[in-house]
C-alpha cells in the first residue's frame, strides 16, 4: 500500500483526492493533504492536514507526494520531497521554465525513488497509435506535422479565478505552459524535439492578461521536416486537428477519428519514376479502428503506484517533462526577441528574460474573484 499526501487542493488536487478516497487507485490510500487555505483543508478533516508542504513531507505519514500547486512551487516542493526520500508525482508542467526543470530533475539522484509527471494524454490510444506508426516507420520519413489546437477556450472568469493565473510572476506563461502543455508533451513524445523554433505569441490578445493566449509556431526538425503548432484560448468554436505528412501517406486525427491515406508507392520513389507531368501516387484510405481515450489521470496514478510497488515502467517519467517546458519557453523567447531559437536552448538565458518580465511588470488584474469549484473533466481533452 502506498500512502499518498497531496500538496495543493485546488480543482486538480481535489480531483486526485477524490480518485484516491473513492478507491479508484489500487493499493493506494490518501492519508494527508496540504493547503495554505483552512477552507480547502476542511473537507478532509479525517485526514492529516498540513498548512505547509515541509511539514507534510517530514511528517513520516506518507510514502509519496503528489504536487498540484501553481507552477513555480513545483521545483522547491519537488526537490524537498526527493531529498527527504519520498516518491514524487508532479502535475504539468513540471516547472515554469527549463532552468527550474534542470534543478528539479537534478535532485532525483536516488533512482529507487519513483519520480513521475502527470501527462495523462499519453494514455490515449489515438496518440499511442500515432507514436507507434511514427516509430515503426509505418509512415515512412516524416515530412511535415501540423497541429491546430484552438479548443482550449477560456472566458475571462477563468483568468479571474486566481491572482496567480496568467501572470509572469504567478504562472510563468499562459496557454503554452497551462492548456497546451499536454499537447507540447505529445508533440515531442510522438515526433521528437525540433532543432529550431520560430514563433509569434499574442500577449493578452483575447483576455485581460499579460501572458500569451494565442500562439503560432514554426518548427524545423533535424531530418528537414517542418511543423506548425497553433494554439489559443480565445477562439470558439475551436479546432483540434493533427495532420502528419510522410513518405508513405498522410495521417489525420480529428473528431475522434484517425485516418491514414496510404500511398501505394512512397512519395519520393514515385516522384523519381513517374513519367507523367501531373501523375501522383495511387492511394487508398483506411480508418484506424480505435475508441475511448484511455485511463487518463487514474491510469497515471495507478502506473505511479505500480512503479513503486512492482517497478513497472513509468508512462511519463518526470525527466521527460523538461521537453514540453523547453518548447514553451523557446516559443515565448522567439516571439519576445523576434528571432529563431536553436534547441537545446540556453536555460539561463531564458530564466534571465523571464525574471526581467517579472521585475518590469506593472500589470494589475482588473478582477480577481473567489475560486469556484469547477468540473475539471471539461478541460482534460482539447
Amino acid at each position: 500500500m502506498v500512502r499518498f499526501g497531496i500538496v495543493g487542493l485546488g480543482n486538480i488536487g481535489s480531483l486526485y483526492a477524490r480518485l484516491l478516497l473513492d478507491g479508484k487507485i489500487n493499493r493506494a490510500e490518501l492519508v494527508a493533504v496540504c493547503s495554505r487555505s483552512p477552507d480547502k483543508l476542511a473537507p478532509y478533516s479525517r485526514l492529516k492536514g498540513f498548512p505547509k508542504s515541509e511539514e507534510l513531507i517530514r511528517s513520516g505519514a506518507v510514502d509519496a507526494v503528489l504536487i498540484a500547486t501553481p507552477h513555480y512551487s513545483h521545483t522547491p516542493i519537488g526537490i524537498d520531497a526527493l531529498q527527504q526520500g519520498l516518491h514524487v508525482l508532479v502535475e504539468k508542467p513540471i516547472s515554469a521554465h527549463k532552468a527550474d526543470c534542470e534543478r528539479l530533475v537534478g535532485a532525483h539522484t536516488n533512482k529507487q525513488q519513483v519520480f513521475a509527471a502527470i501527462f495523462n494524454q499519453r494514455t490515449d490510444p489515438f496518440y499511442i497509435k500515432i507514436r507507434e506508426m511514427v516509430r515503426t516507420s509505418e509512415l515512412g520519413e516524416m515530412l511535415r506535422v501540423n497541429w491546430i489546437l484552438t479548443t482550449a477556450f477560456r472566458p475571462e472568469a477563468y483568468y479571474a479565478s486566481g491572482g496567480w493565473r496568467a501572470t509572469w510572476s504567478g504562472e510563468g506563461g499562459g496557454v503554452l505552459l497551462n492548456q497546451a502543455s499536454h499537447n507540447l508533451d505529445l508533440l515531442q513524445w510522438m515526433f521528437g524535439m525540433p532543432k529550431r523554433v520560430r514563433a509569434s505569441c499574442g500577449l493578452g490578445r483575447y483576455h485581460r492578461i499579460e501572458v500569451e493566449d494565442d500562439v503560432t509556431a514554426y518548427l524545423e526538425y533535424s531530418n528537414g521536416a517542418t511543423g506548425i503548432f497553433i494554439t489559443s484560448t480565445g477562439e470558439a468554436p475551436g479546432t483540434n486537428r493533427l495532420e502528419v505528412a510522410a513518405e508513405r501517406g498522410k495521417l489525420v486525427y480529428e473528431n475522434d477519428t484517425l485516418t491514414f491515406t496510404r500511398n501505394e508507392v512512397p512519395t519520393a520513389e514515385f516522384s523519381r519514376t513517374a513519367t507523367g507531368s501531373f501523375d501522383s501516387p495511387p492511394r487508398f484510405e483506411a480508418r484506424i479502428p480505435l475508441e475511448g481515450h484511455g485511463g487518463q489521470h487514474a491510469e497515471i496514478l495507478q502506473n505511479f503506484v505500480d512503479a513503486i510497488l512492482d517497478r513497472k515502467p513509468l508512462i511519463a517519467p518526470a525527466a521527460e517533462g523538461i521537453h514540453s517546458v523547453e518548447l514553451a519557453n523557446a516559443m515565448l523567447l522567439s516571439s519576445l526577441q523576434d528571432r529563431t531559437v536553436e534547441l537545446p536552448m540556453n536555460s539561463a538565458e531564458y530564466e534571465k528574460v523571464l525574471k526581467g518580465l517579472i521585475r518590469n511588470s506593472n500589470f494589475t488584474k482588473p478582477d480577481v474573484r473567489p475560486q469556484i469549484a469547477a468540473d475539471m473533466t471539461k478541460s482534460f481533452r482539447h
